[in-house]
């Protein structure tokens, strides 16, 4: 059923299209599909009519590439937060990024897999979503772990000649464990696989 919502004054679009965008995680938490979300699926969640959707968002992909934008900002925050909570030493930090990292793709895996597994694809020239729009998401983030890695570097406790080439290296060693992680539950995982991968992927030296 459709849930009563109290209709937004004059100059509050903003807060209906975030409400859409948060009606649509709510869906994808609980179906772990993309598919599940449609424009009457989140018109149902947030409480209104599906064309009103249209004011904000053209789209289902355009709903989604919101989503997924609004996830890695959070993803943003998350590691940012566990730079700012380590050590003064540089390797702290990554440990600590890298490990946030993890904990986020554990605790949501359904978004997690939205970002980075696949699971959303959106086919370019038929939907308003461009090529530009995928090209920078992550980046970000990516940035913060090249500039954590470049601060070891700079401390003397890595040995990396190109921070930013070995920053990818290491985002796919962590996207790779994350992955297995997740459909491999039963796996024996060393206790320390994580830190051994990060000290050799980020050539930390300490």
């Amino acid at each position: 059923m459709t849930e009563t919502r109290t209709r937004n004054r004059r100059g509050e679009g903003a807060r209906l299209r975030d409400e859409i965008v948060a009606g649509a995680v709510e869906l994808l938490d609980e179906s772990g599909d993309q598919s599940a979300i449609t424009l009457r699926s989140v018109a149902r969640r947030v409480g209104i009519a599906a064309p009103s959707i249209y004011r904000h968002f053209p789209d289902q992909p355009a709903i989604m590439l919101a989503v997924v934008r609004q996830q890695f900002a959070e993803l943003e925050m998350v590691l940012r937060a566990a730079v700012e909570a380590a050590g003064p030493e540089a390797w702290q930090q990554l440990y600590h990024l890298c490990d946030a990292y993890l904990g986020f793709a554990e605790q949501h895996p359904e978004r997690y897999r939205v970002m980075f597994g696949g699971l959303w694809k959106p086919t370019l020239g038929e939907s308003s979503v461009t090529a530009d729009d995928l090209a920078t998401l992550g980046d970000a983030t990516l940035g913060l772990l090249a500039d954590t890695l470049q601060a070891c570097v700079t401390a003397g406790q890595a040995v990396s000649t190109d921070p930013r080439a070995d920053a990818v290296a290491l985002w796919l060693g962590l996207h790779g464990f994350a992955h297995q992680r997740s459909v491999s539950a039963v796996f024996p995982w060393p206790a320390d696989i994580a830190e051994r991968m990060i000290t050799a992927l980020a050539h930390i030296r300490i």
